[in-house]
């Protein structure tokens, strides 16, 4: 089977990875892939949004099946294009990606539906945040309504800081939208909850805690991301039920409802506040660095699962899950998230040498001239699976310490939380 993959971060390097273990890969062709999957996959370096360039290479190289990573080509609708002419695609379509592509639409659902959440007030003009900041307390949150590569969200702690940071959305700082979503803060614990689903059901994809902020101990402004790691230990059982009968079930009815059932992995951000789950959002794709700890765990055929769901079959798979634990630390080109380098070479990465448990995602990376250079922000991501989180994060930073790298910076206190517990 010839296997389409979009994207080009390192959740895609680490979907390749799973999707060359299964035994029905004859193939991957990465639209555009990085310098990482360029070394097990063929990278074809076209625009991913241009749908009818894609479709043209998608039948040039008898591709059997798409999987999109990155949520952008799923909010416009690439998964509804591809179906329309006939291509086998797993993701949710244009209307389901909704949940991440509008964060007004995922507060009104989640409104209408009772589903736990933070008081919230969509605003388009400065008079709509003055109601809401009347009967508010601070701190308060900022959010785009649209798509922001994970910096659409700023904690205000000051009316000032509202206001500027709103105006900054109404002046177009992020395309996708002018509007905000202007919400009380939750204080609490974050975690990340999974599930792969299709039109009859849905299964769990596992749990992560990711790190946000750019600095140690959780300060400074936000990122895509700079670590994570699973299992989250503050997901039990009891909460899991409470995720699932209060957030999940209620989403995917809603959805069933206005008949367009979603179809694909379904990341739940979550605030856990006194045992109890409130959703932060919805995201339509596995979340990046999540997906470089969930993958590694992963011990059933990536391919046979995803083929489940495309059927509507996904009750006849029985995924299962490697014990170990997981954990990842992102390599970032100094300067992230603010301005940064890119086109800087990157040593000695090939000479560091990997046991069976540990791995090396490429994110911002490119090949030119045959050297390696940094191309983004989030350029490498280092993960290991081990006993303990505190002998992985020990093993990780031990294999960082051999990367020749001096433009690159990390965070050296991924799993502060649960290791300091």
């Amino acid at each position: 089977m010839n296997i389409g993959l979009i994207g080009s971060g390192g959740r895609e390097h680490a979907i390749c990875e799973k999707l060359l273990d299964s035994k029905l890969t004859s193939k991957i062709i990465c639209f555009p892939g990085n310098a990482g999957t360029a070394k097990i996959a063929k990278n074809v370096d076209i625009d991913i949004l241009n749908f009818n360039l894609l479709l043209r290479y998608i039948n040039f190289y008898g591709i059997d099946l798409v999987v999109v990573g990155p949520e952008e080509p799923l909010v416009k609708g690439l998964v509804d294009f591809l179906m329309k002419n006939k291509v086998k695609v797993f993701g949710p379509n244009k209307f389901a990606s909704k949940l991440e592509g509008s964060k007004g639409f995922m507060k009104k659902l989640c409104e209408e539906n009772n589903i736990p959440t933070a008081k919230f007030k969509i605003c388009q003009n400065k008079k709509q945040i003055f109601q809401f900041l009347e009967k508010s307390n601070l701190p308060l949150v900022v959010k785009a309504d649209g798509l922001a590569a994970g910096k659409g969200v700023t904690i205000c702690n000051s009316k000032k800081k509202v206001l500027q940071i709103s105006e900054e959305i109404f002046k177009g700082k992020f395309k996708s939208s002018r509007k905000i979503v202007l919400e009380e803060f939750l204080k609490g614990e974050e975690a990340s909850y999974f599930l792969i689903v299709d039109e009859k059901g849905f299964k769990f994809f596992g749990t992560a805690q990711d790190h946000k902020r750019v600095g140690e101990k959780d300060i400074g402004p936000n990122t895509g991301g700079m670590g994570a790691y699973s299992p989250a230990p503050i997901i039990n059982k009891k909460i899991e039920k409470k995720i699932i009968n209060k957030i999940v079930k209620p989403t995917l009815n809603a959805l069933k409802k206005k008949n367009n059932p979603y179809k694909g992995i379904l990341y739940v951000g979550l605030m856990i506040r006194q045992n109890e789950p409130y959703l932060i959002e919805y995201n339509v794709r596995m979340g990046d660095p999540e997906c470089q700890v969930i993958l590694p765990r992963l011990k059933t055929d990536l391919v046979k699962i995803l083929l489940c769901v495309i059927k509507n079959n996904l009750n006849n798979i029985q995924i299962k899950w490697k014990k170990e634990k997981c954990m990842t630390i992102v390599i970032c080109s100094k300067g992230y998230p603010g301005n940064y380098k890119r086109n800087v070479l990157i040593k000695n990465l090939s000479s560091i040498r990997l046991d069976k448990k540990s791995f090396i995602y490429h994110a911002g990376t490119k090949i030119e001239n045959n050297l390696l250079l940094s191309n983004g922000g989030r350029v490498l991501n280092f993960s290991s699976l081990g006993k303990s989180f505190l002998d992985v994060r020990k093993k990780i930073l031990k294999l960082i310490a051999k990367l020749n790298w001096k433009r690159g910076f990390f965070r050296k206190d991924i799993g502060w939380r649960i290791i300091s517990k």
